[in-house]
């Protein structure tokens, strides 16, 4: 990879680490990702889907610009004479209240922040872009490659939307990566997740001197959590409910007329989360009826589990046992140590590691991302780097500190270098993209 693709990579992660934005507030963060992108070639488009900080930068060998749509993409996978496409997931959004510096204890400033790693994830894949076009150009391979910036991963918006409105449909491949603790193709389920609002209507009144007149909103949002707790003992080992409360606003001498709920409902079927989501919402329509007040479901968003591809799982893996991976200085191995100490973590002094094995079999996961919907339209890959010390959770502000220093930026740079050496594969050899649209089914 050129030095100067690197140094462009390491200002990129910091200046987007320095000027975290949530979801759907990106500016900043994709315009210095589309700016790096365009230095180097790639043609910029903004507002996808809809989205203001969504965009995809484009570079062709040439045939495709003039190409009638209709010969770039066959009923199932790639027309056989069709020059391939090679998508790379780009994100940049932070997470709220994970402000940190990089330093190896808490340091918490309220603000938003790179909990995980996103700051990084984006510009490995702008990094990973650049490199498959100057192998590209080198050999005048023919193909297309295309980097799309994706917004609120977080709030797992961006991408859904995206592929609803056919943004992903002609690629060949997809490719990503996310920042971990450790090194390895990420073979995994990410779960099913239907997100949703549930929004109760009671009445208020005096809670003390004419508590029979009022339709407390706020107990019918504490029934059905009721409900969803006693759920718990009925659905399989996977599915996952989580809540928050999203409005209690009011003194206490008022009956509350309004309150609000936000649930995550996750497992590693959509079918099994649909009907946990079923049930959910049963619960809250009990609530509803034993107070007397009025319910309103909003769905928020939802996304399918991850689609695993074993064809490119290998192939990648492949190229991952060829790449070293990154070596630790003693300074970054004494703060491992100690943000290890600091933060809790139980890695017993083992902080990085180097590739590990492929496993057989796919690696259920008890997280989400919106990639998963992606998967179930083009084969898509993920792989997974060390951007931080073994037992470093993510949405956490360890994740913060490291992905914002040399620990992160040393992740980076490896998923980045991995990324490119398995797409230049399947630039190379297209059969391959053939045999992964295969498993598509």
């Amino acid at each position: 990879m050129r030095e100067e693709i690197l140094k462009k990579m390491k200002d990129t992660a910091d200046y987007i680490f320095c000027h975290p934005e949530l979801s759907l507030k990106e500016y900043k963060s994709s315009h210095a990702l589309a700016d790096f992108l365009e230095a180097e070639g790639f043609e910029i488009t903004w507002g996808l889907a809809g989205f203001e900080t969504a965009f995809v930068a484009e570079w062709s060998s040439g045939r495709r610009k003039n190409e009638p749509e209709e010969s770039v993409q066959a009923e199932n996978g790639p027309a056989e004479s069709t020059e391939p496409i090679i998508g790379f997931l780009a994100e940049y959004d932070a997470l709220p209240g994970l402000g940190q510096e990089c330093v190896s204890r808490q340091k918490q400033d309220g603000g938003p922040g790179h909990g995980c790693g996103h700051n990084l994830l984006g510009t490995a894949c702008a990094g990973a872009a650049c490199d498959l076009k100057d192998r590209m150009q080198a050999e005048n391979l023919p193909g297309t490659i295309r980097v799309y910036g994706c917004p609120a991963e977080e709030i797992v918006v961006g991408k859904i939307r995206m592929n609803e409105q056919g943004v992903f449909d002609d690629l060949s491949v997809a490719v990503t990566w996310h920042p971990f603790d450790r090194n390895r193709v990420s073979y995994d389920i990410w779960q099913a997740q239907d997100i949703k609002n549930y929004k109760f209507y009671g009445t208020a009144a005096h809670a003390s001197k004419h508590p029979e007149m009022g339709r407390s909103a706020l107990d019918a949002a504490e029934l059905m959590n009721v409900g969803v707790n006693y759920l718990r003992e009925h659905v399989t080992d996977d599915v996952r409910m989580h809540y928050t409360y999203t409005n209690t606003d009011g003194p206490a001498n008022i009956v509350p007329a309004y309150a609000s709920t936000n649930y995550f409902i996750r497992s590693n079927k959509w079918e099994r989360t649909a009907d946990a989501s079923e049930r959910v919402d049963n619960c809250a329509r009990g609530a509803a009826l034993m107070t007397g007040t009025k319910i309103e479901i909003e769905r928020v968003t939802c996304n399918k589990e991850m689609k695993v591809n074993r064809t490119l799982a290998e192939l990648f893996y492949e190229e991952m046992t060829k790449i070293p991976a990154p070596s630790y200085t003693k300074e970054e191995l004494k703060f491992a140590e100690e943000i290890s100490e600091a933060a809790g973590f139980d890695n017993k002094g083992e902080y990085f590691t180097g590739l590990e094995p492929l496993e057989d079999k796919p690696v259920p996961l008890s997280i989400g991302t919106d990639v998963s919907d992606v998967s179930h339209t083009v084969p898509t890959i993920m792989l997974s780097a060390a951007a931080m010390c073994k037992g470093t959770p993510l949405h956490h502000w360890a994740a913060t500190a490291q992905a914002g220093m040399s620990i992160g930026q040393k992740g980076m740079f490896y998923a980045a270098e991995c990324m490119a050496a398995g797409a230049y594969r399947l630039v190379r050899e297209p059969e391959l993209i053939r045999k992964a649209w295969q498993e598509m089914g």
